[in-house]
């Protein structure tokens, strides 16, 4: 059994601890999805929050985030979950107290560098939080798409609306459904969504914090 890592006690012994899994080989046997090297390097670190409504790092406040990136440009592979979302409330949601906005306010990005042969290796982890630019988009992708899911045309919301951040489908398999009001005020059944950042977002940050692509 591994040993218990402890939670970190401030920012900076977190980033001292994902800094100096740099170069760690990540074993790919039986890891068939992204979630199973996440809770690798949750354990590694000491992160406590696990699957509840909280941050990875509850006391100090910050999510982690692995990305799958290539290993030789450095191109995330693949979109980012932050958090799931309750349609049933996007008429009263409001970026300023949403827990998207919370979950992105502080971020300990690590990439998942991916080779020819499909090596994983830890790669430079940063902490990042949102430039007021930034967020002034992020905000802007929020409010259109829980603006459109509150006006009752939640499947006409594809993955395609928002600049950096994308509504899309989240369930463990398609039969679960939730309730949604549909634009007559109707209960409607749909499948639950969360939200994503785009790809090429989250590669512009780790490139440059305070990128706005």
């Amino acid at each position: 059994m591994s040993p218990v890592v402890l939670p970190p006690r401030h920012e900076g012994e977190l980033l001292e601890r994902a800094r100096a899994l740099r170069g760690t080989e990540v074993p790919a046997a039986g890891l068939h999805t992204k979630g199973k090297v996440g809770e690798l390097v949750e354990r590694a670190l000491g992160a406590t929050g696990g699957s509840a409504a909280v941050w990875d790092f509850p006391e100090l406040q910050i999510e982690l985030k692995t990305v799958p990136v290539d290993a030789r440009s450095g191109a995330p592979r693949e979109s980012t979950f932050v958090c799931a979302v309750s349609l049933a409330d996007a008429d009263r949601a409001e970026w300023a107290t949403s827990w998207v906005r919370a979950k992105l306010s502080r971020v300990l990005w690590v990439p998942i560098e991916i080779d020819e042969v499909r090596r994983r290796a830890v790669g430079e982890a940063r902490l990042w939080s949102p430039t007021r630019e930034q967020e002034a988009v992020l905000a802007g992708d929020f409010e259109e798409i829980l603006g459109r899911v509150g006006m009752g045309d939640v499947e006409g919301v594809t993955a395609r609306l928002g600049r950096w951040m994308q509504l899309r489908p989240k369930a463990a398999h398609g039969r679960v459904r939730t309730v949604v009001r549909g634009a007559e005020g109707e209960r409607v059944e749909t499948v639950p969504r969360g939200f994503y950042l785009r790809a090429s977002f989250t590669g512009a940050i780790l490139r440059d914090p305070a990128a706005v692509p």
